[in-house]
């Protein structure tokens, strides 16, 4: 019987390089350092309204990052460099950067400590320059510079693309070289949406964050699918941030309104629940409920492959849907306000997953981690 693993897939790094980058910086994305009782006090400002917040060595220090594994009995980490990435860089500066980072994320996981003669505790996410005026020529050189590199098992991509949004047919060429090369695509928000949305009462960052993010998932994993991306590129392996925000939610919702709308009803091939099924969903919903839901949309899509009249009183098979799950943490953002030996948060992911209904020992274990040792081909 094989050991269970505790995989995390949805963790961060500002690498040492990246950090002094946003230190030297006079605008947003930027990190400001002052003093604090006569010590050094950084602070990393990313968002409009962004009040700051304090930022220290377990943002970038790859010790501090297997401290908190330890902590929470964390086996191994897939860690991916945290937003805003290189979207605010010019081409030629991305370009270089990119190149520089992955190299210096494959060193991150190569120099880690070992869990099994075969496995390294530190697999990570790349970087493409995703930016406005890149040549495609340079976006594919990066994926073939990803690829190369043995500890790095995908990219980890923001939603504006070369600046038009992911469903742009510009980026088809770097799908195409996605799907070729096997690297997971690791879908993360940044940008929410309209400020103004939330209105002028001071809610801190929860508005944006517990809600905007997600949403920004939702849309531009929507905008992928209405664009056909996954009927051209049907092996294409993308792993949603968040649970996938608010799509299983909208998913029939969304189908309906395909159906009767003449500019796409016969755009796709299938039905849009049944592309749910193609995705993958990290674990970072916090509750049981949630993720019990989530895992039955991706169960029910294979009913929607052939198109017609779907019997909606079938049972669905929760376990099937748990395939395509994997844990995340989400670290080092949103520490406990107070000291706590464990972070609340990730007790409370773990603590969902093992109370999701209809979910066996199995089915547990495969979403807290051989499901991501499946993905990242490391079985």
């Amino acid at each position: 019987m094989s050991l269970a693993r505790l995989v995390d897939v949805h963790t961060h790094v500002y690498l040492p390089r990246y950090a002094a980058l946003l230190r030297s910086r006079t605008t947003l994305p930027r990190i400001i350092t002052s003093s604090r009782e006569g010590k050094p006090d950084d602070r990393l400002f990313i968002l409009d309204r962004d009040t700051g917040r304090p930022v220290g060595s377990q943002y970038w220090d790859r010790d501090e990052k297997l401290k908190f594994m330890d902590r929470h009995g964390i086996d191994m980490s897939v860690v991916s460099s945290a937003n805003p990435w290189l979207d605010f860089l010019p081409a030629s500066e991305a370009q270089t950067l990119a190149t520089q980072l992955n190299e210096d994320l494959e060193q991150y996981c190569a120099d880690s400590p070992s869990l099994s003669p075969s496995l390294k505790r530190l697999y990570g996410f790349g970087l493409l320059p995703l930016v406005p005026e890149i040549s495609t020529a340079a976006l594919l050189e990066a994926i073939e510079q990803i690829s190369k590199l043995s500890h790095l098992k995908g990219i980890i991509m923001g939603t504006r693309g070369l600046g038009k949004g992911l469903d742009s047919e510009d980026l088809d060429p770097v799908w195409a070289a996605l799907e070729k090369s096997g690297l997971v695509v690791f879908l993360h928000p940044h940008y929410g949406v309209d400020v103004e949305a939330w209105g002028e009462k001071d809610n801190g960052h929860v508005l944006p964050l517990a809600l905007g993010f997600p949403f920004e998932t939702t849309i531009a994993t929507t905008r992928l699918i209405l664009a056909g991306v996954f009927d051209r590129f049907p092996s294409l392996r993308l792993l949603l941030a968040h649970s996938g925000g608010a799509l299983p939610q909208l998913s029939s919702r969304l189908a309906s309104c395909i159906e009767h709308d003449p500019v796409v009803a016969s755009r796709l091939k299938h039905d849009a629940r049944w592309y749910l099924g193609k995705l993958y969903f990290d674990a970072v919903a916090y509750g049981p409920e949630e993720l019990g839901f989530v895992s039955d949309v991706i169960s029910r899509s294979q009913r929607y492959e052939a198109g017609g009249s779907v019997p909606t009183n079938t049972a669905v098979d929760r376990a099937l849907g748990s395939r395509r799950m994997l844990f995340g943490t989400d670290h080092p953002f949103f520490p406990p306000l107070q000291p706590t030996e464990k972070w609340k948060s990730v007790v409370e992911n773990l603590q969902a997953i093992d109370a999701v209904t209809g979910w066996g020992q199995v089915e547990k274990d495969g979403v807290r981690g051989a499901n991501a040792l499946s993905l990242f081909n490391l079985v």
